[in-house]
């Protein structure tokens, strides 16, 4: 399998837009429709080399104090599910 590991920026969001949410029961963030701004992209062949690399970038200083995350993402399914 391969994997997409990527460092994004993190969406604040007003209170308006919290309370709106629960009133509306929709999701804040909705990552197919509104992805966050990416910073850094890496691809990996299996996932011990993700999570390594995931890791790696989650020692940075941004995504330390949280204005930044770090997502690891499968590109294809597993061969069992074809």
């Amino acid at each position: 399998m391969r994997f997409l590991i990527v460092r994004t920026e993190v969406r604040s969001f007003g209170p308006e837009e919290v309370a709106a949410s629960f009133s509306d029961d929709a999701p804040l963030r909705d990552e197919s429709t509104a992805p966050e701004q990416r910073r850094q992209v890496a691809e990996a062949d299996n996932l011990d080399s993700a999570l390594q690399l995931a890791k790696a970038l989650a020692s940075v200083g941004a995504v330390r104090s949280g204005r930044q995350r770090v997502k690891v993402v499968r590109l294809d399914a597993p061969k069992w599910l074809n």
